[in-house]
Formats: structure tokens, C-alpha cells, sequence
């Protein structure tokens, strides 16, 4: 390289070298390759709990409303004005009423709870996308009058109920008669599944018209409250707030980010904690560069003391050793960054292909909420890991570059 300073030219020189049969280049490609593996690991957990969390916003959006707002004695009686003040309201896309209530569910000897949500299906469209999740049937089948319910594919399953078959739903207030208080039933005709892939929802969720329900609850007009669908979901809790203001208060109001505050939390501690604790491999190999850099230095004692006696002063052998630890910092930084972000961008049909491989699965949907493994790279996180494994090899590179700097050429020579 012509024009560039001997310090360059020698550093990436020791880097090369073949004595003692390559020893010292192995254990600096060692280095290289084990800093790649720590930050390609750091970055592909990240992205997979980047991917949890996106994976798992997007289908509690797809069966939930942004932001609910009902009535503190729980129900609403003059839910139409409420329902024309949500509109005007700024980003307001939709606002419609529902009613919602705990029940049973019962098929012959199968019984199961679940809460059974009174919608209009003409409006539920426009407030969720549960419309585009059904398996079987369609949000329109659900007619007043007819007794008509959609279930979630898991609570279907429990029930063993069918598209065509019938369940018995029992509502949790009863009738008084001579002989005693008395369940309220209704049979009801399955007329749809929906899988909406959160097997919260798919086992604990079923559908029925809202005339249905309010007679089964005997709401007559009222509903339970309304929902609102808004252009931007991360103003939910601003948006709901500021209708309750404006309608005079007197209500309870209730957002997506509240109502699953434990699960975003807790994916943000997980986050948090996984990258400390995946950072010390990191560090490992990082800090591998001191062992590698101190090898060099012992071996090319000799050569250390002939650049000082040629006029080379301390700065420069630091320079000389410290740009062999950039050097090897940057190449397993950037390799392990490439590295990361290809198993992140093809993970999902990874684990599928060692899921058929194995005969297994590793992720259970009733406990994680989902059956893949979404990864969603974030260009932050690749900034931030490989700045903190580029600072942690420029660091490791201190204390054998200084070591080299003191070398005492008479010392040095002494055996020469």
C-alpha cells in the first residue's frame, strides 16, 4: 500500500505471519471467528424478541380493539351518542358498541368457559381484523334472532363443536322460579371457527350477534360499552382518555397497551437482560484478543527492538500492535453483524426445517402464544451491539499494545 504509514504495513504484516507455522495467524483467526459467533448470537436473540413482540402486537391487534370505553356500572345506556363523540374524535377510524360477558360454553359432557362478545358484524370488520382470521364462516352469519355463534379454534376443539353442530351457552346470572334460581341457557348454532393464532383468544373467546347477547343478558338497549379503532394503535391511551374528558367523565376507560402491560413488559426486561448477559460471550471473545495480541508481542520481541533502534518511539509500536486488535475487533464485528442478520432474516425456516428434522416442536402455542419463530431485525440493535463489541476489542487491544511500547531494545537484544 503505498503512501500508507509503517505502522500499518507491519501491524497487518504480524497478522499474516507464518512463523512458527502460522501459530500466532490461527489463534488471531480464532478470535476473529469467536467474536463473530458472540455478536451474530447477540444480535439474532434480539431480533427473534423483537420479532416476539411485533408478532405478538399484531394478533392482539387482530382480535382486540385499541381502546375501550364503557360505563362504570358496566354497561352504558346512551351508547349511540357515545358512539357519534368517539368519531369526531382525531384518528378515530371506527367506534362501535359490543357487550361482553363471562359464560359457559357446554357440548353434551364437554363444558368450557369462555367470554362471549356481542358484536354487529357489518361493524366488527371495521374495529378488528378477527374477520380476516375465520377458518370457517363469515362474521355475516351471525343474524339477530337466529342464535348464531363463532368460536376460537381452541375452544372449539375443547368443546368438540363443529361448523353445524350446536353448543349450549350458560349465562352466569340465573332465573328465579318456584323451585329455585335457574341457569339461563340458549342454545346457539356453530356457524364459524376463527384462529386468530393467540391462544388466549382462540380458547377463551366466542361470538354472537349483540341482539343475541343482549337479550340472553337482559341489557335490553344498553351494551357493555364501545371500541374504538384508531389510525395510530400507540395513541390509544391518550385517545380513549380524551374522549372520556370530553363526554364528562363518568367512565372506564381501558387500552390494548393496559390491558397486555405484563406481556410488553416483560418481552422488554427479557430484552434487556439477554443482551447483558449475552454481551459477557461477547466479552469473552473480546477480551481473547489480549491473549492473541500478547503472543504477538513475545514473538516479535526481536523485531520490536530493531524498529526502536531504527528510531521508532513507543507511540508507534503502540500504534503498530494496536491496530492488529482494530483490526481483528472490526473483522469479527462486522462477519458476526453479516452473520446475524442472515440467521435472523431466514430463522423462521430454519427452526421449521430442524422441527421436521427432529420430529418435535419447540414452541408450544399454548404457552408462548404462537407456534413459529418470527425474527425482526432492528437497525439500532445491530448499531448498538457492534459499537459495544468494537469499543470491547479497541479496550482489549490497551494493555499488550502499551506492553509492546515498553520493550527495551538492549533487552531485547541481549540473546541475539
Amino acid at each position: 500500500m503505498r503512501g500508507a504509514p509503517y505502522e500499518w504495513l507491519i501491524g497487518t504484516r504480524y497478522l499474516r505471519s507464518t512463523h512458527r507455522r502460522g501459530f500466532v495467524s490461527f489463534v488471531a483467526l480464532m478470535s476473529v471467528f469467536g467474536l463473530m459467533l458472540g455478536v451474530a448470537t447477540l444480535i439474532t436473540v434480539l431480533s427473534v424478541m423483537n420479532g416476539f413482540e411485533r408478532e405478538l402486537r399484531s394478533r392482539i391487534l387482530s382480535v382486540t380493539s385499541h381502546a375501550t370505553l364503557s360505563g362504570i356500572e358496566g354497561s352504558l345506556n346512551d351508547w349511540r351518542a357515545v358512539q357519534q363523540a368517539a368519531l369526531k374524535q382525531p384518528g378515530v377510524q371506527a367506534a362501535v358498541p359490543y357487550i361482553e360477558q363471562q359464560s359457559m360454553l357446554a357440548n353434551g359432557i364437554h363444558i368450557a368457559g369462555a367470554t362471549v362478545r356481542g358484536v354487529q358484524p357489518d361493524e366488527e370488520r371495521r374495529a378488528t381484523g378477527l374477520g380476516q382470521r375465520l377458518k370457517a364462516g363469515r362474521l355475516e352469519d351471525l343474524e339477530a334472532g337466529q342464535y348464531h355463534i363463532i368460536l376460537g379454534s381452541a375452544l372449539a376443539r375443547e368443546l368438540h363443536a363443529k361448523v353445524g353442530g350446536q353448543v349450549v351457552l350458560i349465562a352466569p346470572e340465573g332465573t328465579a322460579t318456584p323451585t329455585g334460581v335457574v341457569p339461563r341457557m340458549r342454545r346457539f348454532l356453530v356457524t364459524g371457527i376463527f384462529e386468530s393464532g393467540m391462544y388466549e383468544f382462540d380458547r377463551g373467546l366466542a361470538l354472537v350477534h349483540i341482539a343475541d347477547a343482549a337479550k340472553l343478558y337482559r341489557l335490553g338497549d344498553r351494551v357493555s360499552g364501545i371500541r374504538l379503532a384508531l389510525q395510530d394503535p400507540l395513541q390509544a391511551p391518550t385517545a380513549v382518555v380524551r374522549l372520556a374528558k370530553s363526554l364528562g367523565g363518568g367512565f372506564y376507560v381501558s387500552d390494548w397497551t393496559r390491558n397486555h402491560f405484563n406481556f410488553f413488559r416483560s418481552i422488554e426486561l427479557t430484552k434487556s437482560m439477554l443482551f447483558v448477559i449475552l454481551l459477557m460471550i461477547v466479552a469473552v471473545a473480546a477480551f481473547n484478543i489480549v491473549a492473541t495480541l500478547v503472543m504477538i508481542v513475545k514473538e516479535k520481541q526481536t523485531d520490536i527492538a530493531i524498529l526502536r533502534t531504527l528510531g521508532a518511539g513507543p507511540p508507534n509500536i503502540l500504534a503498530t500492535f494496536a491496530i492488529q486488535g482494530v483490526m481483528i475487533g472490526l473483522g469479527g464485528t462486522l462477519l458476526g453483524a453479516a452473520l446475524g442478520t442472515l440467521l435472523s432474516h431466514n430463522l423462521e425456516a430454519l427452526v421449521g426445517w430442524l422441527e421436521r428434522l427432529l420430529g418435535t416442536q419447540f414452541l408450544d402455542a399454548s404457552v408462548y402464544y404462537m407456534s413459529d419463530l418470527p425474527a425482526y431485525v432492528e437497525g439500532m440493535d445491530v448499531v448498538r451491539v457492534c459499537t459495544v463489541a468494537f469499543l470491547l476489542c479497541a479496550i482489549a487491544t490497551i494493555y499488550p499494545a502499551w506492553r509492546a511500547s515498553r520493550t527495551a531494545p538492549a533487552e531485547a537484544l541481549r540473546h541475539e
